[in-house]
């Protein structure tokens, strides 16, 4: 518990730093969204109405003030598009992008973990160099040219898949994964490539300790030692970058949602700055940015659970 809530009392002024920055930035972008909502020849009374409702007529540092406010009793605004609360638009965008995010890391350690521990089990063999080798063509391989491809032999050439929409996990579980398997298996498999090199790399080190030699010489299986013994050691640092990569997927879909039209966070983001929606782009910015504190904070707290010696760390 102390270490949680000092991880939680360091990550509050992160929180705070990139809502400011991100508000920052914000104002600094060219363009007006009274005048992307009314355009250029609006009633200058309508619009002069319309900025004051949205207090954008007031300097920077009352409006973040009065933002940041609203914000810590749970009223993030309206949109100036719709007119819809931004919370509400947020929460519903954010259920896909985590389904999305969930599923696309289920495939990346399912193709991940196994090749990277085959991998370093029979190091500089076939296996070895079939696996470096198709993790490199994951690294290398851009994520909307694979969407493409997949979207063009699985879905218009083999109509296996559907190429776009969403549906409700709980509304439909067997067709809800029939339509978030192109955009999973998108991002799932350059998430697998990074994760297979460090799984790898961390296999290797925990192959060459001395404990390992001792489990060997002791005479327990090869598998044994391999699977329960030298992998439970090589997680943390795989666990470190899955978080990071989780984070960052939370906040960077923006490509795979926008081919698949998946109506997740990324999009919705992309949306209001065509449409300079401001109020929803500093919503969905900060929902990102309490994801990738509380993925974080759970990596934190799987280290734990993995080397009992980390309970202790402040």
């Amino acid at each position: 518990m102390r270490m949680v809530l000092s991880r939680l009392a360091a990550l509050l002024p992160v929180l705070f730093g990139l809502c400011f920055l991100s508000f920052a930035l914000l104002s600094l972008v060219p363009g007006d969204p009274v005048t992307a909502l009314l355009g250029l020849e609006a009633d200058p009374t309508a619009a002069a109405a319309l900025r004051a409702k949205y207090a954008l007529d007031q300097p920077f540092l009352l409006r973040f003030v009065v933002w940041l406010g609203h914000v810590l009793i749970g009223d993030f605004g309206r949109s100036i598009q719709t007119g819809r609360p931004v919370l509400e638009m947020v929460l519903t965008a954010l259920v896909p992008t985590l389904q999305l995010g969930f599923c696309a890391l289920l495939v990346s350690l399912a193709i991940a973990i196994p090749a990277g521990v085959i991998s370093a089990s029979r190091r500089n063999s076939l296996a070895d160099f079939g696996a470096s080798l198709l993790a490199l063509f994951g690294l290398s391989l851009p994520s909307f040219w694979l969407a493409i491809l997949l979207i063009l032999f699985l879905s218009i050439r083999l109509s296996l898949f559907p190429a776009s929409g969403y549906v409700p996990f709980l509304a439909d579980p067997l067709e809800a994964l029939h339509h978030i398997a192109l955009p999973a298996l998108t991002l799932g498999v350059g998430m697998a490539a990074a994760t297979m090199r460090m799984s790898r790399a961390a296999m290797l080190e925990a192959l060459s300790a001395d404990y390992i030699r001792t489990a060997r010489a002791k005479g327990l299986p090869w598998r044994r030692v391999v699977w329960k013994h030298a992998l439970r050691n090589a997680l943390i640092p795989v666990v470190t970058l899955v978080g990071l990569q989780l984070g960052q997927l939370m906040g960077g879909v923006v490509v795979t949602e926008t081919v698949f039209a998946w109506p997740g966070i990324g999009k919705l983001t992309v949306d209001a700055i065509f449409a300079r929606d401001y109020p929803v782009v500093q919503g969905a910015i900060l929902a990102a940015a309490v994801l990738f504190v509380l993925i974080n904070l759970a990596t934190d707290m799987i280290y734990a659970v993995l080397d009992p010696r980390m309970r202790g760390t402040p």
